[in-house]
């Protein structure tokens, strides 16, 4: 019994060694090992092999990126409180040995770095905004996040970090100041729907000026040719009737008629159309002999001017005035 002890210990010693001495890395991570509290070596992911005991493992290393969220105030330089809700984005620069050696010896811990790369960004954002109106913060959104990027990545890159990402999700002021940016807002819109509304009223009157004025340029056109066609069509009616007269007068004259005959019975034609045409009920007329005379003698008299006019106009066209 005693010799099967003694040849089973010296084995569960070389096992206990072997486990003791097998470490295993996770994919994505790093392990740095110290001996006697010194920096060793880097072990990679898979499966590696340290010396028990005097080999430790003093810390692993996410080589995967990291996001954060941050929550911070700062002022402007009209002393207007600005609230960011920002969004980073991190990861460990490299996965060269100086770079990790930074990583893990630059902070005592993880929490140590976070609050050293929260405060840098915060006052990077502080210092910037400082600077900046209020009613100009909102439309500064992308050039907030690249002074910060030039701002930091010379201290990120000395403690082996990179910073890929800066999300500035929201930026909000107080209560007062936003109810005050509304109603800019809402006054500046007012503004532009009333120039609008004025302009297209505008445009409406100066339309409705123009159709309006079309519309009487077009009917004074139509009345102005309509005036000229009815005093072509009196001239024409009358120079038919003087003409059909005058035909009427020679022929009376070449059968030794009085032409006063002729005027008798265009008298007559017309009280004949008066009575047949006419919309009242009574006419007033002189028929008696002396009224029928002085009718006649003023007919002839119109007779007489309407030879008279149409020997002007045929001698007018015959000769036509001379230009000066």
């Amino acid at each position: 019994m005693s010799d099967f002890l003694s040849n089973i210990i010296p084995v569960f010693g070389i096992i206990i060694i072997l486990l003791l001495s097998i470490t295993t890395v996770q994919q994505g991570t790093i392990t740095i090992i110290t001996m006697f509290g010194k920096y060793r070596r880097v072990l990679n992911p898979g499966l590696n092999f340290r010396i028990p005991v005097l080999e430790r493992v003093y810390r692993r290393i996410s080589i995967q990126n990291k996001s954060i969220e941050l929550d911070f105030q700062a002022i402007t330089q009209d002393q207007a409180n600005v609230y960011f809700r920002a969004m980073l984005l991190y990861s460990v620069l490299d996965n060269k040995e100086e770079t990790l050696k930074n990583v893990a010896f630059k902070f005592v811990n993880d929490r140590d770095f976070m609050t050293a790369l929260t405060r840098t960004i915060e006052g990077s954002v502080r210092g910037y905004v400082a600077t900046k109106r209020q009613s100009e913060i909102l439309s500064l959104r992308n050039e907030i996040v690249e002074n910060v990027k030039i701002s930091i990545d010379h201290v990120l890159d000395s403690w082996g970090y990179n910073l890929h990402d800066l999300a500035l999700n929201d930026i909000t002021f107080d209560e007062e100041i936003t109810k005050s940016m509304a109603r800019v807002v809402a006054s500046s819109n007012l503004k532009a729907a009333a120039e609008n509304e004025g302009q297209a009223l505008l445009i409406t009157k100066t339309k409705g000026a123009e159709a309006e004025g079309n519309a009487i340029r077009i009917s004074a056109e139509a009345e102005k040719t309509a005036a000229q066609l009815r005093g072509q069509g009196i001239a024409l009616f009358r120079k038919e009737v003087a003409k059909g007269m005058t035909e009427a007068a020679n022929e009376m004259k070449s059968a030794d008629l009085d032409v006063s005959f002729l005027l008798f019975t265009m008298w007559t034609e017309a009280i004949k159309n008066f009575a047949s045409d006419g919309k009242g009920n009574v006419i007033f007329l002189d028929g008696s002999p002396t009224g029928m005379n002085s009718t006649i003698k003023q007919m002839m008299a119109m007779n007489h001017l309407e030879e008279l006019e149409l020997d002007n106009t045929a001698k007018n066209h015959s000769h036509p005035p001379e230009k000066k």
